[in-house]
């Protein structure tokens, strides 16, 4: 059987050391990045090459990068590498961006090697910290190989861990496909289909927009930085994290009912980024988030 691999998303409860090794690693990835990418823009502005840095050249300048998992760092080299070869792919999209400390996404990833990763019942064994306590909501099958980890924190104050394993395909035996779907992009109910009925999706942040308005009005009046700020901004990010969560809940179980009943879909590409730029119609594209259901 060929090989795949599956990620299953946790929840983890680590104290305020491990925050704050978290924190530090995210930080110090964050960084690396940067360093990194402003050195391989100046390479290459002067030599037209790529410039093969490895984070192993930063550590004497900056021996505080030490402090975390090196693997982590690693793994910021591949990412940037990668982003640099599609730039030398495509050199219209222009160079990667730097990630930005306050609107980037939170989290690093790091690898299995030697058994420095164990998973235990209620138990996360982490390099360079202690094991944090998670949340298992399903029991990983067995034969399943664990090969990476990515830890993030979301705007709300949330730990998750994404676990990555390598697992065997256990894919049906193939034949021809019989019954059809075709499916349309739809401004009200996200999706329309060939059967003329609509997806009924409903509009979750549409909903909230007023609550969550009158919230983010409430952020405004606070002192930045102050401890009612800080409090109301979270409770913003919990608003929004909940409609995020009501709507990849709505856009699974849809997806699965139709795998169900249908053995293929049918859609047209469309450019939802320039439509909804271009037409002015982003809130509601984005509200549907229909290219994540696809």
């Amino acid at each position: 059987m060929r090989k795949i691999n599956r990620a299953v998303k946790i929840r983890i409860y680590p104290n305020k050391e491990q925050i704050t090794q978290i924190e530090k690693t995210i930080g110090c990835s964050r960084f690396l990045y940067n360093r990194m990418l402003a050195d391989k823009i100046r390479y290459y502005q002067e030599e037209k090459k790529m410039l093969k840095n490895t984070p192993a050249g930063y550590k004497k300048e900056y021996p505080w990068l030490k402090e975390v998992d090196s693997l982590a760092l690693a793994n910021v080299q591949l990412n940037l590498e990668g982003a640099f070869r599609k730039f030398f792919r495509e050199p219209g999209v222009g160079f990667p961006h730097y990630k930005s400390k306050k609107h980037s996404r939170k989290s690093y990833t790091t690898n299995m090697v030697n058994g420095n990763i164990c998973l235990q019942d209620r138990l996360l064994k982490l390099p360079k910290m202690q094991p944090v306590k998670i949340k298992l909501h399903r029991m990983i099958p067995e034969g399943w190989k664990l090969k990476a980890v990515t830890v993030s924190r979301e705007p709300s104050g949330k730990y998750f861990a994404s676990l990555l394993f390598d697992c065997e395909n256990q894919t049906a035996e193939k034949r021809q496909a019989e019954k059809f779907l075709g499916m349309d992009f739809a401004m009200h109910g996200m999706c329309v289909f060939s059967t003329g009925e609509r997806a009924g999706y409903p509009m979750f942040y549409r909903n909230a927009e007023k609550k969550l308005a009158r919230e983010q009005r409430k952020l405004s009046r606070c002192e930045k930085g102050s401890r009612n700020y800080q409090k109301q901004k979270k409770k913003v990010a919990l608003y929004h994290e909940k409609i995020k969560n009501q709507r990849k809940d709505f856009q699974h179980k849809l997806s699965h009912s139709l795998a169900e009943d249908y053995d293929a879909a049918c859609v047209e590409n469309l450019n939802l980024k320039g439509i909804a730029g271009g037409l002015h119609f982003g809130k509601g594209i984005q509200d549907n988030g229909y290219g994540q259901f696809l």
